[in-house]
Order: C-alpha cells, then sequence, then structure tokens
C-alpha cells in the first residue's frame, strides 16, 4: 500500500510539472504574438506575463507541497481505515491504564 501512495505522490508532481510546462510555453508565445502585433504594448505586457507566470508556476509548487504531505504525513494504514482501529485500541488501553491506577 506504501507502493501506491509514492506513486500518487510522484504523479502529482509529475502532472503539476508538465502541465506548468505547457501553460508556461502557452503564455510565452501568446506573448510573443502579443509583442509582434503592437510593439508598444511591451511594458503593460511584460507586467501580465509576469503575473501570469508567477499564478502559473504556483500550481507545480502546491503539487510539491501536497506530494510531500502525502508521502510523508499521511499513514498509508489511514487509508484503509487501520488507523482508526489502531487509535482506538489504544485509547480503551490508556483508559484501562488509568482505571487501574
Amino acid at each position: 500500500m506504501e507502493l501506491l501512495v509514492f506513486i500518487a505522490a510522484a504523479m502529482m508532481l509529475g502532472f503539476g510539472a508538465i502541465g506548468a510546462a505547457i501553460g508556461v510555453g502557452i503564455l510565452a508565445g501568446k506573448f510573443l504574438e502579443g509583442i509582434a502585433r503592437q510593439p508598444e504594448l511591451l511594458g503593460m505586457l511584460r507586467v501580465q506575463l509576469f503575473i501570469m507566470l508567477g499564478l502559473v508556476d504556483a500550481v507545480p509548487m502546491i503539487a510539491v507541497g501536497l506530494g510531500l504531505f502525502v508521502m510523508f504525513g499521511v499513514d498509508p494504514g489511514a487509508i484503509l481505515g487501520e488507523a482508526a482501529f489502531t487509535a482506538e485500541q489504544t485509547i480503551q488501553e490508556l483508559q484501562e491504564a488509568a482505571e487501574s491506577q
């Protein structure tokens, strides 16, 4: 089961990066088209380009954060409900230990 968690995290990272690369490529191409048509708008288009590049590049950064969370922060047993059963057992053991004192 852990292997599937790592594969899911790798797919999140990979697809996020591929999507951002495609988006940046399209964005840069449209920027160059706009500059070729109206060179006097270079300043305004450049500002909008950098704003959109930041937004497009935020997607793989979010995917990296989520991928790392999935790899290291999520208990694989929690997906199957095993962690909840273990937590209930732990609570029962703590209650029994408290009662015996």
